[in-house]
């Protein structure tokens, strides 16, 4: 997972965009300029995408997050890759807190009162490809440039999928989605990064252990 120290950077212009676009919208219960013109292009999309922007509405839904962990959490485990496996639930996990949290911190608005700032469905699609591509970077031996362009493909394409979902079905702006995609772009690394030393640290126990036993 060589890339993890190569989007650091990435990660904190990440944080900064999530403080300054809630406040920028603090109490607020309407859209803003961009917002605007982004929704009258994507709402109310034909029938048949529609059904699409439900589908990967659902995948951000508890039942369907639920199912969508489970079943990646397995394929790491098949994969003999279990510091994915725990980045997958401790990293999701952490960025969903955070956007409720911030939901109420930040207390925007939409359809009548619901919170939106930032998008949870989101924020929580990219933690959970950020953790995949992280994966299949050291899976394909890929270098620390090509394997952060690979991460924050992975990241653009599933933060773009639920966050037109989300503004095509009415439930977040533009710029909640935004929020959300950021939120995840800033948890993630800082909780790969964590998960690294942890276990890192746990091998070094068990093999000085070892070393004292053999001794």
């Amino acid at each position: 997972m060589a890339p993890r120290a190569g989007i650091g950077l990435i990660a904190v212009l990440a944080a900064l965009v999530v403080v300054v676009l809630g406040f920028l919208y603090a109490g607020r219960s309407g859209p803003g300029t961009v917002d605007a013109w982004i929704h009258s292009v994507v709402y109310e999309v034909r029938p048949s995408w529609r059904r699409v922007a439900l589908a990967t509405d659902f995948l951000g839904e508890p039942a369907g997050a639920a199912m969508l962990v489970a079943a990646v959490v397995t394929g790491c485990l098949l994969l003999r890759s279990p510091r994915t496996a725990v980045l997958v639930v401790v990293g999701a996990g952490v960025t969903v807190v955070t956007t409720t949290l911030l939901k109420h911190l930040v207390g925007r608005t939409i359809n009548g009162g619901y919170l939106s700032y930032p998008s949870g469905h989101t924020a929580f699609l990219t933690a959970l490809a950020l953790a995949l591509a992280l994966l299949a970077t050291g899976r394909l031996g890929l270098g620390r440039t090509a394997g952060m362009l690979f991460v924050l493909a992975a990241a653009l394409v599933a933060g773009a999928a639920m966050g037109w979902a989300q503004v095509a079905l009415g439930a977040h702006y533009p710029t909640d989605v935004l929020g959300g995609w950021c939120t995840a772009l800033a948890l993630v690394p800082a909780t790969a990064w964590l998960v690294d030393r942890t276990a890192d640290r746990r091998a070094a126990r068990t093999t000085n252990a070892l070393d004292q036993h053999t001794r």
